[in-house]
């Protein structure tokens, strides 16, 4: 190979640039057709005019003969460029077609490629423990939802007695009281009536919730007696 060759090569094409640059070429043929067809339909319409020019004058009916046959070679040659630009539009949708097939072939390449890779970094114990791992953190993740949910429900569903919550006030202000010895003794006292009103009420709420039980669980046995 000679030094100037070493230059002068050129790097080949792919198959989308070589379908590209005929592509390119084929529509500068059909443009140079295109403008031949608007030419031959020009001089159809003339040598039709003259046709009948020459025709109602009557004097030269054997130069009517020729344009007549010059109007049917015209009318060939204009059918077979016709016919010559769709055979080119025909190529042009085939290599419009060759085009997508191989971006999808480069597609499919790419993914094949990245899945050998994939399999190379990753065997199939590894992507087991990977999966594995993620459906204990994911598992770990709803436990720990549940648990706040379950907490958020046990604060917001905390029982509102106000009875029950003076009660709990009222105790804490006398055990103030007398840790400060007196000094609270400005303060208004907590109404000891309604301290024990609260305490009794409370208290006949837990008997009938045991009487309800024991109730209960006395016509579940007579169930199981008979």
């Amino acid at each position: 190979m000679s030094f100037s060759s070493l230059f002068s090569s050129k790097k080949k094409p792919d198959v989308k640039e070589e379908i590209k640059i005929q592509d390119k070429s084929l529509r500068h043929t059909q443009r140079d057709l295109d403008r031949d067809r608007r030419e031959l339909e020009r001089r159809e319409k003339q040598l039709e005019l003259d046709i009948k020019k020459m025709a109602k004058d009557g004097k030269n009916p054997e130069g009517v003969k020729i344009l007549v046959k010059q109007l049917l070679a015209l009318r060939k040659q204009k059918t077979r460029s016709m016919q010559a630009n769709s055979h080119i539009t025909g190529i042009r949708m085939q290599g419009k077609t060759m085009t997508s097939n191989v971006k999808m072939s480069e597609a499919m390449a790419s993914t094949t490629q990245a899945m050998h890779n994939m399999n190379e970094h990753l065997s199939p114990q590894q992507v087991g423990q990977i999966m594995q791992e993620f459906s204990k953190e994911s598992a770990k993740m709803d436990m720990s939802e549940e648990m706040i949910n379950e907490t958020l429900d046990d604060i917001l569903t905390e029982s509102g007695d106000e009875s029950e919550e003076n009660v709990i006030v009222s105790r804490i202000l006398d055990e103030i009281g007398i840790e400060v010895g007196g000094q609270m003794s400005k303060a208004p006292a907590p109404s000891r009536a309604k301290i024990g009103d609260a305490a009794q009420s409370k208290q006949k709420q837990r008997v009938q919730e045991d009487e309800e039980a024991a109730e209960i669980e006395a016509q579940l046995a007579r169930l199981k007696a008979e």
